[in-house]
């Protein structure tokens, strides 16, 4: 997947370094030319120069054939018009912007932005709302049989209640991770768009629950 990333700064480079370990082409764009020196002689992606949400830096930066786009910048401002314009312009799928203020973190995720606020902002945390696919296991019981992990949902479940989920594909939601914060959810609590669903599940089981996450409510049992 070819990904482009708006901002050079420690966090920028520490996820272009780490999305081109994994196998990704990647572009980085910052105004700055010098903030390129962070990412070492050894990074072979792109490096463009220019404002992040300009679409002729943006194309240049690859954006046309780009799979995310994470706009990481020291900005709020420029980090969300850079991510509407990936969206709505590129029709980039996976996108998220870093947010200083939590307060309107609520709002951009309204307008389809995941966000992620700086507060309790990980590089982990923005590589998983850019690469959603597959279960991410956080704990394991001794015996192997059991493991807590991050499941991607498919659009189709926002709406719908935790209790739904549980009973359609056999898991047990743990916890949320929603706006940056964690929450323990109630069988009544509706899952909302950019929700992170962390769940209990059986090992030998992680692929048939990803692919009912995947399927959606309503071909999770088919």
């Amino acid at each position: 997947m070819h990904i482009v990333i708006m901002g050079c700064g420690r966090v920028g480079a520490a996820l272009a370094q780490t999305l081109e370990q994994q196998g990704h082409t990647v572009a980085v764009v910052d105004q700055d030319p010098t903030a390129f020196r962070r990412l070492g002689a050894g990074f072979g992606g792109r490096r463009v120069t220019g404002v992040g949400f300009d679409q002729d830096t943006l194309r240049e930066a690859g954006i046309e054939e780009a799979g995310a786009f994470a706009a990481v910048s020291s900005g709020d401002n420029s980090n969300i018009i850079a991510a509407r314009v990936a969206r709505e312009m590129f029709g980039v799928e996976n996108v998220a912007a870093r947010i200083y203020d939590p307060r309107r973190a609520e709002v951009y995720q309204r307008l389809g932005i995941p966000t992620v606020a700086t507060v309790r902002w990980t590089a982990d945390q923005m590589l998983r709302r850019l690469l959603p696919s597959g279960a991410e296991p956080h704990w394991r019981d001794p015996s192997g049989g059991v493991q807590l992990a991050e499941v991607h949902i498919s659009p189709s479940w926002v709406g719908h209640k935790v209790s739904v989920l549980q009973e359609e594909t056999g898991v047990r939601v743990a916890f949320l991770t929603r706006l940056g914060e964690a929450m323990l959810p109630t069988s009544g609590t509706v899952l909302q768009e950019g929700d992170l669903v962390h769940v209990m599940m059986r090992t030998d089981e992680v692929e048939k629950v990803e692919a009912a996450f995947e399927k959606g409510p309503e071909e999770a049992n088919r």
